[in-house]
């Protein structure tokens, strides 16, 4: 991330089903100017339903790991 940038904001959604994800998403995209998103889910379908929604939503998908039991995306506008 560039030292530039303003502080990534950080979603956490574990312990919740899809789509609660990517609805927290979707509610933080539009309540802050940040660039970049780092989301933590561990239901697995998370998998599929936040590449799906940044496809979809003109956001790009910059990573996404396995940390311990959930995973990690960070997401940027």
């Amino acid at each position: 991330m560039d030292p530039t940038e303003p502080p990534s904001l950080l979603i956490d959604a574990r312990g919740h089903r899809c789509p609660v994800p990517t609805l927290r998403l979707r509610k933080a995209l539009a309540e802050h100017t940040c660039t970049t998103v780092v989301l933590l889910a561990d239901d697995p379908m998370a998998q599929i339903d936040v590449p799906h929604f940044c496809n979809q939503n003109g956001l790009q998908l910059r990573s996404s790991a396995v940390d311990a039991n959930h995973w990690r995306f960070v997401i940027s506008r």
